[in-house]
């Protein structure tokens, strides 16, 4: 069987979420089963490579790649959320957008004794989430060994703002 080309199941939205922006929507990947299976199996080597006890995602559609990957890969699975969103304790961080701030909150207790981490999300942009994520997932106690991303705007520089020393993978990089 043939190598499946990612890029073609990648769908490109112009003036979305506004004027100006081309929106690479990772959605149609999920409507087909092998892109999907490619996706988890390119992933996974990455997981073999890092050897990670947790997989991270953010949320929204980190929980749709993190989700699969754990079940994939026989690990657990943290989410990182939007404030208010998770029940008990949270860590929380506070980040700079482009237009404004956001945060995000992981459970307190959810890296407790120091697990290895991959941290895992559709896109890589700009950075600022991943890298806010990437703090977060060591203020609860996480040692994060790794990140990867389905797609990577190469031009926004997001990587740039990850922690020099772990490694970032992404499966299809615009540039």
């Amino acid at each position: 069987m043939a190598e499946i080309q990612l890029q073609q199941w990648i769908r490109e939205i112009p003036d979305f979420p506004k004027p100006g922006i081309l929106f690479r929507d990772f959605t149609p990947l999920l409507r087909h089963p092998e892109a999907w299976r490619a996706v988890m199996k390119q992933m996974g080597t990455i997981c073999e490579a890092l050897k990670p006890d947790l997989i991270v995602g953010i949320e929204s559609r980190g929980f749709i790649v993190g989700t699969s990957l754990a079940t994939d890969r026989g690990l657990g699975f943290v989410p990182v959320r939007k404030p208010g969103k998770l029940p008990g304790e949270v860590f929380g961080i506070d980040y700079a957008l482009e237009y404004g701030s956001d945060r995000l909150e992981i459970h307190a207790d959810a890296l407790t004794g120091n697990p290895r981490v991959l941290l895992v999300d559709d896109l890589l942009a700009t950075g600022g989430t991943a890298a806010a994520a990437a703090e977060l997932i060591n203020q609860a106690g996480g040692n994060l060994v790794g990140s990867s991303f389905v797609i990577e705007l190469e031009s926004l520089g997001g990587r740039r703002r990850l922690p020099e020393a772990i490694p970032v993978e992404s499966l299809v990089i615009y540039s």
